[in-house]
């Protein structure tokens, strides 16, 4: 208390130490988007694993964030009524730059060693992070059917664990495309030390703005769409769909709300979201997404729900963090990088509880441009790169090709 005294039980696992009255008369408000503020500012303390720290949290949360008649948390971070004019090219770029060109090794201390920033697939309990990812990026490829010499395009494409994978494992033509200068720096170091400077490269573009020569066998987005906005998604599919050749086919990677009414920003995460993770981010549900697919001319023929994944991936981000704020506090020194630490230690670990009880989801959408022409045929439809049959995405790859190099390792921080 800001007295000095102790209230509650003794043998506490976490601590809430609260240095002024404003704070705790927030804190007794019950608004969890004011206590992770006033955390991350300084104003309160909390002592604890993560893990305790979201389990206690959950006493303070309303019991149905998704329920239209409760506040929303998390299920409602992002939403915005003024979506279209909160998305333009220079605003988005600018957004981008905020949350991803915070420091490439502050990322690499608790990400996997190829950078993979979005949800993992574990295709067993025992699976590590990188394991994961790894069976993530090849599942991707296998429900893109990637072949060798078609031309692949990854919008949103991060540190490039995704265009690196299907150009040495597929033999594909791969161009990714990413807002973040740091991303696009480091991506573009790996194509040359790998020797895949002839087919593979990383373009510092907004999607809006690509003109494709020819149009793209195959594109992906992974975790991307979520920065698009909700006014604006209709025109992004449809975008997609310009850059795809017929019958080619999209996949969509990215979080989705737990519900449909999120129309309150509740107990005020998403304004904590908004401030210190990712301005300008929005959330729809599934059914939304599904029909800014259709309007945008594409039909959505596989849709997958990876919501424990996320939840499981997220907290191997959180406890890797943690294992590691020692040297998170040596990379983003001084004041500013206390409260970046403090605001990913609240983020990573409340996302991960936020995935665990559905509040929050994530959807893999496997989309074809819609049909010009029918087939008897059960294997492969005449215009139609998606076959009858799913079982095609947990068989071997289509066309197998050399193991890859083996990946960077993650920079050494010297002890200061």
């Amino acid at each position: 208390m800001p007295d000095g005294s102790t209230v509650g039980d003794p043998n506490f696992r976490v601590r809430l130490v609260v240095k002024d009255f404003k704070s705790l008369a927030r804190v007794a408000s019950g608004n969890i988007g004011h206590l992770a503020e006033d955390y991350v500012e300084g104003r309160v303390g909390l002592d604890g694993n993560m893990r305790d720290v979201m389990a206690a949290a959950q006493v303070l949360l309303p019991h149905s964030p998704i329920d239209g008649s409760h506040a929303h948390w998390l299920a409602s971070l992002f939403k915005r009524g003024i979506s279209m004019a909160r998305h333009t090219i220079d605003r988005d770029a600018k957004q981008i730059e905020f949350h991803y060109d915070l420091s490439d090794d502050f990322y690499a201390l608790w990400l996997d060693p190829r950078r993979v920033y979005s949800c993992a697939y574990y295709p067993t309990p025992k699976s590590t992070l990188a394991q994961a990812q790894e069976a993530k990026l090849d599942l991707i490829c296998r429900k893109l059917r990637l072949r060798e010499g078609e031309r692949f395009l990854d919008i949103g494409a991060g540190w490039g664990g995704l265009l690196l994978w299907a150009a040495e494992n597929y033999g594909v033509d791969a161009t990714g495309i990413t807002l973040s200068r740091n991303q696009h720096a480091y991506v573009n170091r790996l194509i040359e030390e790998r020797g895949l400077s002839g087919r593979v490269r990383m373009l510092l573009q907004d999607y809006r703005t690509v003109e494709p020569t020819q149009p793209w066998d195959k594109i992906a987005s992974v975790g991307m769409f979520e920065h698009v906005g909700r006014a604006r998604l209709d025109s992004y599919f449809t975008r997609v769909r310009n850059l795809l050749r017929p019958g080619g086919l999209v996949m969509n990677h990215g979080i989705t709300a737990g519900g449909t009414r999120n129309t309150q920003l509740g107990a005020g995460m998403g304004d904590f979201i908004e401030k210190y993770i990712f301005p300008g981010g929005e959330l729809v549900h599934v059914g939304q997404v599904m029909e800014s697919v259709t309007n945008g001319g594409l039909e959505a023929v596989d849709v997958e729900n990876l919501r424990p994944h996320y939840a499981r991936t997220l907290w191997a981000w959180s406890d890797g963090l943690e294992a590691q704020l020692e040297a998170a506090h040596r990379i983003l020194p001084g004041e500013q990088g206390e409260k970046a630490i403090r605001a990913y230690r609240l983020y990573l670990a409340g996302c991960a509880m936020s995935f665990e009880h559905g509040w929050i989801s994530l959807h893999q959408v496997l989309c074809q441009t819609l049909p010009t022409g029918a087939s008897n045929e059960l294997d492969e439809p005449a215009d139609r790169e998606y076959p009858f049959r799913r079982d095609y995405m947990y068989q071997p790859r289509l066309d197998p090709q050399p193991a890859e190099a083996a990946p960077p390792k993650a920079p050494q921080v010297a002890a200061a």
